[in-house]
């Protein structure tokens, strides 16, 4: 683990696992479907005590840190699953908790299938953002996210969808989060998701490593199925002549490439601000961990009894913080590292590779040094014409794309960079 230089960063985001079951049961699933195996001993729903010593937690980390925001995810398993009056005494009693400076965003990341008209009066009634998952269309969708009885959710789900895009329900809706499947026909995928008019997209890339390789993720390095479905939907996103929805991945690398820095700690290297509690009021590291090793996100640390302080001292965080000085000697050298930032942390996970198992590139090198490149070289060619970078920007970040443009996975730096 990277020894800190600096004091660490207070958490500003906080995922709350209200419920730790699902009504699905997805194949790719990262909670109940890798290597960890701890939801099997969590409570199946917080008790409202855990979500009151929780709140009076979120609260003293904000008011000891002098922050002027929150953002609380509703997270699960499914959190519909929770009920609307666990919900709503939950967002009460965060804001009545919270210093009358500090500002809570609360969200709700479901798959839609409880989404009704009760639940979005819950919404408009405590102010909660909501997100959906939506893999494509149906035939995609229901491949991997069907019911424990076997059957796909997409109708449930696109009959939810129809409910939030209607004008008295869209201020509630973030947007779509989309787990990328490089078997599928990339643009037939976009072109469902624009259907239902979202807000913005979130493609994600699964979770793996290299000791258990997402889908298609072979050690060939000139093999990049992830980055060519993503070049095809992003050329047809940036060359759209009318209103394309926000592309939180595409807009981060071209904002990076531009010389912007990373808020995330998925592109671009940013320092991870989040803290996830389980069930039980366990104060955990990232749940994305569940896919390296049973435990993995585990710290012994608890709502019942740890201040989030604890929880910010402990080597996890350290390492999910560190940025470039906590990379492999192949990223830190890399020229692509100021975009990639090395990669998602959980991806760089390979078992018996020494210290903590991160100390690698991204199991997706290949595919994030093909992507960045293209991107590059596609926006380049718009820096003369680009109004919002200054002509100094302009230059310098031409010049780096341009030198991005040039290099391609399997060259030196570059295949073991990402």
């Amino acid at each position: 683990m990277p020894e800190r230089s600096r004091p660490p960063l207070p958490f500003r985001e906080f995922l709350v696992k209200v419920h730790s079951r699902c009504n699905l049961a997805c194949r790719y699933c990262y909670v109940y479907e890798s290597q960890d195996r701890g939801w099997r001993t969590q409570p199946v729903g917080m008790a409202p005590a855990t979500a009151g010593r929780l709140v009076l937690r979120i609260a003293e980390h904000a008011r000891h840190h002098s922050l002027r925001s929150v953002r609380v995810i509703l997270h699960g398993g499914e959190p519909l699953l929770a009920g609307g009056e666990f919900l709503a005494r939950f967002v009460r009693g965060l804001r009545a908790a919270l210093p009358a400076a500090t500002r809570a965003e609360v969200a709700l990341q479901t798959n839609g299938t409880l989404l009704d008209e009760t639940v979005l009066r819950l919404c408009h009634a405590e102010d909660i953002r909501i997100g959906v998952s939506l893999d494509g269309p149906p035939a995609v969708h229901d491949r991997y996210r069907r019911d424990p009885a076997g059957r796909g959710s997409h109708a449930r789900v696109a009959a939810a969808l129809a409910l939030l895009a209607r004008p008295e329900h869209r201020p509630l809706w973030s947007g779509l989060l989309t787990t990328v499947d490089p078997t599928t026909d990339p643009l037939a995928t976009y072109d469902h998701l624009l259907s239902y008019d979202p807000p913005a997209l979130t493609f994600i890339l699964p979770l793996g490593n290299w000791t258990v390789p997402p889908p298609g993720r072979v050690p060939d390095p000139s093999r990049t199925p992830y980055a060519d479905w993503l070049v095809q939907v992003f050329d047809r996103w940036y060359g759209s002549a009318g209103r394309a929805p926000r592309v939180t991945l595409f807009e981060s690398v071209i904002d990076l490439l531009l010389g912007g820095a990373s808020g995330s700690e998925v592109i671009g290297g940013g320092p991870s601000r989040l803290a996830v509690i389980d069930t039980d009021g366990s104060l955990t590291l990232s749940d994305h961990l569940k896919t390296t090793y049973d435990g993995a996100d585990r710290t012994g640390l608890s709502v019942h009894r740890d201040p989030f302080d604890a929880l910010l001292r402990h080597p996890g965080v350290a390492a999910r913080q560190a940025g470039r000085a906590g990379l492999c000697a192949g990223c830190r050298a890399c020229p692509l590292v100021a975009v990639c930032g090395g990669g998602h942390y959980p991806h760089r996970y390979r078992a018996g590779s020494g210290g903590a198992g991160h100390d690698n590139p991204s199991v997706y090198c290949p595919d994030l040094a093909r992507f960045i490149g293209h991107v590059a070289r596609t926006v380049a060619a718009d820096f003369p014409t680009t109004a919002t970078a200054t002509a100094a920007t302009r230059t310098e970040a031409a010049t780096k794309a341009k030198a991005m443009a040039g290099r391609t996975p399997g060259r030196r730096g570059v295949g073991h960079g990402g």
